[in-house]
């Protein structure tokens, strides 16, 4: 059965301020990954002081809003904001890049763990272990916002957009499940387990999710302003390619690392 979008972005109005679905991905994201964070030191998965969190995951706030941000700036649509640089801040609106957001936070990581004198690893783990949630959250938002719509499709699960004569793809619902959720249960049973001490798990969150974001892409329209870079690869593609390959890189789990 066709489904009809008619979802509203914004959750709640209290008097003239509205808050949106896509803001509360992120407020509640972060919130998990703090809990959680501290759920794995607590279960020595991760061999981490607990007081470290607090003070990483007010930088990770504010490197994963700069980074992904800018990076949706630099990426997508940099003669949009060069012309209209005020557009820039208005985040609720959508408009985040995870390609950004992934070097903000892998900048972050080394630097906070030179000063405070960290095994990279472990602080890269962490942030691995815990992002994919954030990531499913992201894309549910996503939907709900009917942005980043799929392509067309003649299935009975297409979805059917305001003002659209096509039905698509439900593409953000495809990356909330493979990005977010399947790498999550993935990476979390990967620490629990032997191999945890042979690979690096930041590694493996690299490669499953430029393998599963790759291939997703072909089930998720181009944002029209670019359409497709090379050869019908969208830019979502192509900045998939350098993560997969470090993620080949970092494999293997170095003690000097």
């Amino acid at each position: 059965m066709i489904y009809e979008h008619n979802l509203n972005p914004v959750a709640a109005e209290i008097f003239s301020l509205r808050i949106y679905w896509y803001s509360l991905a992120y407020v509640f994201g972060f919130i998990f990954c703090n809990y959680y964070s501290k759920f794995l030191i607590k279960k020595k998965i991760l061999n981490l002081e607990l007081s470290i969190i607090d003070d990483l995951i007010t930088w990770l706030i504010v490197t994963i809003l700069v980074g992904g941000r800018l990076g949706y700036v630099i990426f997508y649509n940099f003669d949009f904001y060069f012309k209209n640089p005020i557009e820039i801040l208005k985040i609720w609106q959508g408009g985040m890049s995870f390609h950004g957001a992934l070097l903000g936070v892998i900048f972050l990581i080394i630097f906070y763990s030179k000063i405070k004198n960290i095994k990279f690893s472990q602080l890269a783990n962490l942030v691995a272990y815990c992002s994919p949630v954030g990531i499913f959250l992201g894309r549910l938002a996503n939907f709900v916002n009917a942005e980043l719509v799929g392509r067309p499709t003649d299935g009975t699960w297409g979805v059917l957009y305001e003002s659209e004569p096509l039905t698509r793809h439900p593409s953000q619902i495809y990356e909330a499940l493979f990005e977010g959720l399947i790498i999550f249960l993935i990476l979390n049973f990967f620490a629990r387990s032997s191999l945890k001490h042979k690979f690096n798990g930041y590694a493996l969150f690299l490669i499953f999710y430029s393998f599963f974001r790759f291939n997703l892409e072909f089930f998720r329209e181009p944002d029209s302003h670019l359409g497709f870079i090379i050869n019908n690869m969208s830019m979502g593609q192509i900045l998939t390619l350098p993560m997969f390959i470090i993620g080949i890189i970092f494999l293997r789990n170095e003690k000097k690392i």
